[in-house]
Formats: C-alpha cells, sequence, structure tokens
C-alpha cells in the first residue's frame, strides 16, 4: 500500500499563553514553520477571536497546516498534512513546539489515500502538467 499524504494531529499542551493569543506570532510562526520545512507557501489566513483565541491556516502546495488556540487554557491544536515525500512534517511540529513553549505534546500520524500499487511502482502526487507548474 501507498499513501498520497501524511497527516499529523498535534495537540500542545502548557504553551505560553500570550503566544496563543497573538494573531502575528501565530502567523509569523506558522509561516516560519512550514519554511523550516522547505514546505512551498501558496497562501494563508488568520483570524483573532475576541476575547481570546487564533485559528489560522497556511496553505502549502504541498497541502496544509492549521491551527486553533485556547489561550485560556495553554493549548493549541495543529493539523500537519503533507502529500509527496518532497517535505518533513515532523520538522513543523517541532518548530511549533519550540515557538509555543510547549511542555507536553500528543502527535498522531495518520497516512491519507491508502492505494495498492503494483510491486515496483509509486503514486503520482500531480498529474504530469501539473508537476511542471512553478507555484
Amino acid at each position: 500500500m501507498e499513501a498520497l499524504g501524511r497527516q499529523i494531529l498535534v495537540e500542545f499542551y502548557d504553551c505560553e499563553s500570550a503566544k496563543l493569543n497573538d494573531v502575528e506570532y501565530i502567523e509569523s510562526s506558522m509561516l516560519a514553520g512550514t519554511k523550516a520545512a522547505r514546505a512551498t507557501i501558496i497562501s494563508h489566513n488568520f483570524h483573532k477571536f475576541s476575547p481570546y483565541g487564533v485559528s489560522g491556516v497556511v496553505v502549502i502546495a504541498e497541502s496544509h497546516v492549521a491551527i486553533h488556540t485556547w489561550p485560556e487554557y495553554n493549548y493549541a491544536a495543529v493539523d500537519i498534512f503533507t502529500c509527496g515525500d518532497t517535505i518533513d512534517p515532523w520538522i513543523i511540529q517541532e518548530f511549533l513546539k519550540e515557538a509555543f513553549g510547549s511542555q507536553n505534546v500528543s502527535s498522531m500520524e495518520m497516512k491519507r489515500g491508502l492505494f495498492k500499487v503494483a510491486k515496483g511502482e509509486k503514486l503520482l502526487f500531480k498529474p504530469a502538467a501539473e508537476a511542471e507548474k512553478d507555484y
């Protein structure tokens, strides 16, 4: 079986509350984390809730990285979804752990898009014309 993608569900506990409530800090950390993993950033959007909490997403050519924070609980939920084998999603997790000052992390990796392929064959992540496109 071959997988189209890997999805890491991350729970960051015991984070620094002020960082989890700062939309600019979250945005810059998420962008820096995806860049550290050499992901190709397509777009990003973040929103600050009142009185606290931030949600946001970084869309990458390889899929996405999304976050929802609960500063009042020192907690953040992060979804790191990558397709192909060009980037390591665990680099993003470790970067964000440090950025948020998380003292406890719980993670689970899932394989997404499992397909049976002939021995020695690989799944194509983009059609040939799409693979040549410059993001």
